[in-house]
């Protein structure tokens, strides 16, 4: 199934909630803009490179357009098309006042040297610098891309329009970042994970929690559930995946993966298992923090866990939604679950216009209390509607869109 078609299909179920007409969904789900361009660079060797650069710009009814950019081989026009539309929901659902879009580049980042990403990340911006900035369109990093790769981005934004630190979010603490943005979302899919816990009426010391993905997302999780006194028992990447019943040591892991380039690939703390034996572990919680689409409806039925996190972007296919749905298992929507970067993105924004820095735990409180402010209305619309939450958090932020529509005015 392709990106948009599961979107459209979450939105749709909202839309009939909603009792939105057809001519309002065909305008909600309908991008703005959407741009395809050529990046040429020289590689280190002289040889020439051509990749191809997206920029999907999806609704600004509530604000600017705010989205991630991946660096990442399978990118394609669908996928950014899909994440831009999941930005403006996601960004309705904790209300804060952007709107959606997304961006990529087909490329492997792990197969180019640092000055070959800083060619692209550059010339990238030179081909698209008039459609972004701080009060049109704000990009942050995303996969396969990093705070110093938007640093770039503002640099390269300033030599055509200015000093303009507000232009690009997830940049350095040294380079007018923000304290806490690394860990923001990571933080937030920890914090919403002990919140359903509680909700359900499940004691969070002891608790099992198996973590596919451990980049910038699953680090943070890890870190924070741990903290927390939950126990990892499963934790995998591209690399490799580990079990350990009685829960695996997370800063030896934290350790093994810096001093491997970020892999886990030869890690002796846990038993080896495949990514697919680590979806189907006996747990509580699975968080899904990698690619889209490793639950579909061929595994979906092998999940023991009661509990699935959405931490990565559209993890669960439609199909595979609704047989979780049948036996019980609860889902937290990635719109929600992993919204703690745009929300600390917002912060960083926010600053970056007043030139005024918050610290760290100014940053920590402020995501905490929006997150949880997010995630009970959506319980309580869940609840009161009797639908499932990701059905729940889609009508809070599609209703949110269609109304600030009307308000501003359709023709």
């Amino acid at each position: 199934m392709r990106a948009s078609d599961a979107t459209r299909i979450y939105f749709d179920r909202a839309a009939e909630q909603l009792d939105l007409s057809e001519s309002m969904r065909r305008l909600l789900l309908t991008a703005k803009r959407e741009v395809q361009v050529q990046i040429a660079i020289e590689r280190d060797s002289g040889e020439l490179a051509t990749f191809i650069g997206y920029r999907v710009q999806h609704n600004d009814a509530r604000g600017p357009l705010k989205g991630g950019l991946r660096y990442h081989p399978q990118v394609d026009l669908d996928e950014v098309r899909s994440l831009a539309s999941l930005m403006t929901w996601k960004t309705a659902v904790v209300d804060i006042p952007y709107g959606g879009a997304k961006g990529g580049v087909a490329i492997d980042p792990s197969a180019c040297s640092l000055r070959e990403l800083e060619r692209v990340t550059r010339k990238f911006v030179d081909t698209i610098h008039d459609l972004f900035g701080p009060d049109v369109d704000i990009p942050a990093p995303d996969m396969g891309t990093t705070p110093d790769m938007m640093a770039w981005i503002m640099n390269q934004y300033g030599k055509y329009h200015g000093f303009s630190p507000a232009c690009v979010t997830g940049k350095p603490v040294e380079y007018h970042g923000l304290p806490g943005r690394d860990e923001a979302t990571g933080r937030g899919v920890g914090s919403l994970t002990l919140k359903l816990l509680s909700r359900l009426g499940r004691k969070i010391p002891g608790t099992r929690v198996a973590i596919q993905g451990f980049g910038n997302v699953g680090t943070h999780t890890a870190k924070y559930l741990r903290d927390a006194e939950c126990k990892i028992v499963a934790v995998g990447d591209a690399t490799g995946a580990f079990h350990r019943a009685e829960g695996i040591d997370v800063l030896e892991l934290l350790r093994h993966a810096r001093a491997n380039a970020g892999r886990l690939a030869g890690f002796t703390g846990g038993d080896t298992i495949s990514n697919a034996e680590l979806l189907a572990i006996d747990c509580d919680v699975l968080i899904p923090a990698a690619l889209g689409g490793v639950i579909t409806a061929a595994n979906a039925a092998s999940v023991r866990s009661p509990i699935v996190i959405e931490a990565a972007n559209a993890p669960v296919e439609p199909d595979a939604d609704d047989i979780l749905a049948s036996r019980g298992v609860v889902v937290l929507p990635d719109i929600l679950a992993n919204a703690g970067g745009v929300t600390a993105s917002w912060f960083e924004w926010v600053q970056n216009r007043q030139h005024y820095q918050w610290g760290l735990d100014r940053v920590r409180g402020e995501l905490d209390r929006i997150l949880g402010q997010a995630f009970e209305q959506v319980w309580q619309l869940s609840t009161s509607r009797q639908v499932p939450l990701r059905t729940a958090a889609y009508m809070l932020g599609v209703g949110r869109v269609a109304r600030a529509t009307v308000l501003g005015g359709i023709t």
